[in-house]
């Protein structure tokens, strides 16, 4: 890190001096270093950096040589459209940590064509790239992926053989791999599909519910799409609780890709895109992949960006949703230290100081005092409760008894009437089901209806009646041409089935003859006699009454299904926290220790020594 960040100042340096080193004196005609006016310039600007002299020149030999490097590549690309890529691989993949890795290719071929030049050049069996925080298709070309000259990918490992006598194992270990992403999406994808209809204690579905629990309406389509997001960014949680980065990211992205197909103003009023923002950048600095730092900066000023509408200026609306602030701060601090970090790696000290001060400033008021962890979980509450419950009552152990206390009898209540929702909704959906509708017509209906059996059974006569309007219109418009008739008689078929299969296809002989043969010449009564109508609205209003983040709550027991359904369900379902704040109970560990790493960049002595 230290590298970056005395390049990245030295790099600012040179621009202001307008000092180009890849030419005379500092690069020699044969694109040597000269290393008298290279040796000089560091004795000019180790004072000012405030690192050594040797330090100084070795940097300026990097950023020397790796000018010249892309000058020469440029000039390839512009004769041979031959591209130079920079790669970013894996820290215990790299021969030299301080060697930067390259690969000249076409960008007219596949991905998978420069992947397998990577594993053979590099050991590295199993591998994903990265480019800008988007996963390259293998089988798409480069070219057609944005890839461009000079650009910067980032090689993900995800999995390796042990032993050349695991290969077989290994094999079967790594399609498992891959096919993580895959089941992870049709686990969710089932769940998605499902409204709660059938019984939840046989067959368990999700809800996009608010900070409390309660249950929100969101469009059919877009609640699919939120769920896979959701699902696919509590995936890539729970495997980075598990220190699993490379998997974690893999999933991580796949969940920023769906929150892009939502187009919902609801990402703009929960901080559910923030945190996945915040998570992405975390993995990229625990994987030290922190050489994308326009990704990274990008990402983090989304992540502010949302947390500012989702949250308001200065909170306020935090404050008024939750009453309090304090257990949203363990994302602020994550936030500004990575903006630390960055700033750091970017030359910019001045800026990575102000950040880490805000950083230490919260960290002081988050670390909890242990003997007050113990006395809260000396009354029964788990550790999780306790660590919450103090950020929300910073530190006051009564107030935080109170809190934890209140917030459990509102998850009761919650329950008791998620129960009672349930129970009406089963015994309204047996109702409208007696009097003939559809499962589905019903369902539909009660959830227009918000539950209440009259007003839906009131939308599924309006429903029907509209229908059979608009098919009385339809026949009178539409007299059966007798001709028609005849030729249908003359096929052999019944006068009546011959009317009432041309009615049903628009007076289309070559479709009523198709159908007459599918069904023998006799069309079966749900035909004849159509089911009450499925024309009601499958997109209810999306509810503006967000309480700071969705969460996706489960409704789950044990199936009676398809097995590989239920596996991939409750796969699934076994990453899905039970605590909807569950994204906010960090330990603070690995941040402390980024922290003091911060610290020790930012407190070295200002002594450089010739």
């Amino acid at each position: 890190m230290a590298e970056m960040h005395i390049q990245a100042k030295l790099v600012n340096l040179l621009k202001q001096d307008k000092i180009q080193l890849w030419n005379p004196p500092y690069t020699t005609e044969y694109n040597q270093a000269g290393h008298q006016p290279l040796q000089q310039l560091a004795v000019n600007y180790a004072p000012i950096v405030c690192f050594s002299v040797s330090e100084v020149a070795s940097a300026l030999e990097s950023i020397r040589s790796q000018a010249v490097k892309r000058g020469m590549g440029n000039k390839t690309y512009r004769e041979t459209f031959v591209a130079t890529l920079e790669l970013l691989l894996p820290k215990d993949g790299k021969k030299d940590v301080k060697k930067k890795n390259y690969l000249e290719t076409k960008l007219d071929v596949i991905a998978q064509d420069i992947m397998a030049r990577i594993a053979e050049q590099y050991g590295l069996k199993y591998i994903k790239l990265i480019l800008n925080g988007k996963t390259l298709t293998p089988e798409k070309r480069l070219d057609e992926q944005d890839v461009k000259n000079n650009s910067k990918i980032m090689v993900l490992r995800v999995s390796e053989p042990e032993r050349k006598k695991q290969m077989a194992e290994e094999e079967e270990k790594k399609k498992t791999q891959d096919q993580s992403v895959q089941r992870t999406q049709k686990g969710f994808q089932i769940l998605s599909e499902r409204d709660g209809t059938d019984d939840p204690a046989t067959t368990p579905f999700l809800e996009i519910a608010d900070q409390k629990g309660n249950p929100l309406k969101i469009p059919h389509r877009e609640k699919k799409a939120l769920i896979l997001a959701m699902g696919f960014h509590e995936k890539g949680r729970a495997l980075m609780k598990r220190k699993q980065y490379d998997a974690a990211l893999c999933h991580l992205l796949q969940a920023d890709d769906q929150f892009g197909t939502c187009g919902s103003v609801l990402l703009s009023t929960v901080d559910n895109y923030a945190v996945l923002q915040l998570d992405i950048v975390w993995c990229y600095r625990a994987l030290e992949a922190l050489s994308c730092l326009d990704d990274g900066k990008q990402r983090l000023q989304r992540a502010e960006d949302c947390f500012l509408k989702c949250y308001g200026e200065q909170q306020q609306r935090l404050m008024q949703i939750k009453g309090n602030t304090g257990r949203e701060e363990v994302l602020f601090l994550r936030l500004y230290l990575l903006q630390s970090l960055l700033a750091y790696l970017d030359g910019n000290e001045h800026q990575a100081t102000q950040k880490l001060m805000l950083v230490e400033d919260l960290y002081g008021r988050l670390c909890l005092d242990p003997e007050k962890m113990t006395g809260l979980m000396g009354l029964g509450f788990s550790e999780q409760e306790a660590r919450l419950g103090l950020r929300a009552c910073h530190g006051n152990v009564d107030e935080a008894v109170l809190h934890i206390t209140h917030r459990r009898q509102e998850r009761e209540e919650m329950k008791q009437q998620e129960r009672e929702r349930r129970r009406r909704r089963m015994e309204g959906l047996a109702t409208l089901r007696e009097l003939g509708y559809s499962k589905r017509d019903a369902a539909r209906a009660l959830q227009q209806a918000d539950g209440d059996m009259d007003r839906a059974y009131g939308i599924l006569l309006e429903s029907t009646q509209a229908e059979s309007a608009a098919v009385t219109n339809h026949n009178t418009e539409l007299p059966i041409d007798q001709s028609k008739v005849e030729q249908l008689l003359y096929l052999g078929f019944e006068p009546e089935a011959a009317e009432a299969a041309l009615k049903l296809t628009g007076g289309d002989v070559q479709g009523a003859t198709q159908l007459l043969l599918d069904n023998q010449g006799v069309l079966p009564p749900e035909l004849l006699s159509p089911s009450p109508p499925s024309s009601l609205s499958e997109e209810p209003s999306t509810s503006s009454e967000s309480a700071g983040r969705t969460h996706i709550h489960t409704r789950s027991g044990s199936q009676g299904e398809d097995p590989m359904d239920v596996d991939l369900v409750n796969e699934v379902l076994e990453d899905i926290p039970r605590h909807e704040e569950d994204y906010l109970d960090l330990t603070l560990e690995e941040e402390s220790e980024v922290i003091a790493q911060m610290k020790s960049y930012l407190h070295r002595n200002c002594t450089p020594s010739s």
